[in-house]
C-alpha cells in the first residue's frame, strides 16, 4: 500500500494540496490497517489524515534544495519503466 506514496518534494509545479492528502491518506491507511474504517473509527481516521496532511504541508514548505526541479512526466516515464522491468510489460 505505501508504495503508492509518491515524492512530493522538488517538483515544478509543486506538490498540490490533492496530492499530499492522498498521500496522507495512503500513510494512515498503512498504518491503521484500514482501508474504510468503521463509522465507530472514522472520525479518528479523518483526524490523522488532516493531521498528517497538515505536517506534511508545512514539511515541503520548509524543505530547501539546489538541485533542479523534477518533471513529472520524466518522473512517470521513469516509473512506468521500472514497473514494466519489475512486472513485465502486459
Amino acid at each position: 500500500m505505501c508504495r503508492n506514496i509518491k515524492i512530493l518534494f522538488n517538483f515544478d509545479p509543486p506538490a498540490t494540496d490533492e496530492e499530499i492528502r492522498e498521500a496522507s491518506l495512503q500513510f494512515v491507511r498503512k498504518i491503521s490497517g484500514f482501508h474504510k474504517p468503521s463509522r465507530a473509527n472514522e472520525a479518528a481516521f479523518n483526524e490523522a489524515v488532516d493531521g498528517v496532511a497538515d505536517v506534511a504541508t508545512d514539511l515541503l514548505r520548509s524543505l530547501m534544495t539546489d538541485a533542479k526541479p523534477r518533471n513529472r512526466a520524466v518522473e512517470a516515464a521513469r516509473a512506468r519503466a521500472k514497473a514494466a522491468e519489475r512486472f513485465g510489460s502486459s
